[in-house]
């Protein structure tokens, strides 16, 4: 009987490997852009599932960049400097003090993460979009409100990325660019992993969120969509059925698969190994937008 349960849980085994052959030779030498945040971030069991998930992507030939944000340890270190949150449609009002612990922040999360992929054996460096003039932007402009030092990507410079793919290293990006001025600014982290994505004419972008994915309607689940166009997404999005913090997530998805992103995926980052389950399984998992 033992002898029986242990094949039968490696041929389980084998049939997973076969599954997700076609899968790494389809993506071998392929961008894929992962924006890593929520409670993956948060939770180390989530996170060294995330960093083991990249690993071994790299490992199998494929190419993944990692944007990432960090907002809710911004928030705690903006309150433990006796200061307040503000935030305007979504977006973190930020003036010069709130600025710099965004950079203070995000400066320590990248290089966390990067410490965490040199321990898996995978070569990684940290970047801002600083670094090279990566990400130049724009002062984002809302409904006539200033938010401060918030940023709208008007150009993306892949050289330095690119350069370190070539040489097999993962970069790992923190969203703060320059204006012409050379002024610092902030970055909506899914806009930068958009941007980014297309800029690098990347295979997959994949969002990892505290969502199984997009729902029609968010108090049931059973209304968790699988598959959605960018039409029938522009659709919806006219008839107010995409809001509140999905609602800028669903557009950085239409504008990534609108300009040359061939596949684009809101997923769990709260389920273990996500990234692979959607890169290597026939019916993946979480929300595919798609042109």
């Amino acid at each position: 009987m033992i002898d029986t349960l242990n094949s039968n849980l490696v041929e389980d085994k084998a049939n997973i490997l076969i599954e997700a052959l076609p899968y790494i030779q389809k993506f071998h030498n392929k961008v894929i852009v992962i924006k890593y945040g929520g409670s993956a971030m948060l939770d180390e069991t989530l996170k060294e599932s995330v960093m083991r998930d990249v690993a071994l992507l790299k490992s199998v030939g494929i190419h993944p960049v990692i944007v990432h944000g960090g907002g809710k340890e911004i928030t705690k270190w903006v309150e433990l400097n006796g200061m307040k949150s503000e935030f305007y449609n979504g977006f973190r009002i930020t003036d010069s003090d709130t600025m710099k612990i965004v950079e203070m922040v995000l400066g320590g999360v990248n290089k966390g993460l990067v410490s965490h992929m040199e321990s898996l054996g995978v070569k990684a460096v940290g970047l801002s979009g600083k670094d090279g003039s990566m990400l130049r932007v724009k002062k984002k402009e809302i409904d006539n409100v200033d938010i401060g030092f918030v940023g709208d990507i008007t150009k993306v410079n892949t050289q330095l990325i690119n350069t370190l793919l070539k040489d097999d290293y993962v970069p790992v990006i923190c969203p703060i660019g320059l204006d012409k001025n050379y002024k610092m600014y902030n970055i909506n982290a899914d806009e930068a992993a958009s941007e980014i994505a297309i800029s690098l004419e990347a295979e997959k972008l994949a969002f990892l969120t505290d969502t199984e994915g997009f729902y029609l309607n968010f108090n049931d689940e059973s209304s968790l969509i699988s598959r959605i166009s960018v039409s029938d997404s522009q659709k919806l999005i006219r008839e107010g059925k995409i809001n509140g913090g999905m609602l800028p997530k669903m557009e950085n998805c239409i504008r990534a698969a609108k300009n040359g992103v061939k596949r684009v995926h809101i997923l769990d980052g709260r389920k273990m190994h996500s990234l692979l389950l959607e890169i290597f399984t026939k019916k993946g998992i979480g929300t595919l937008i798609y042109r």
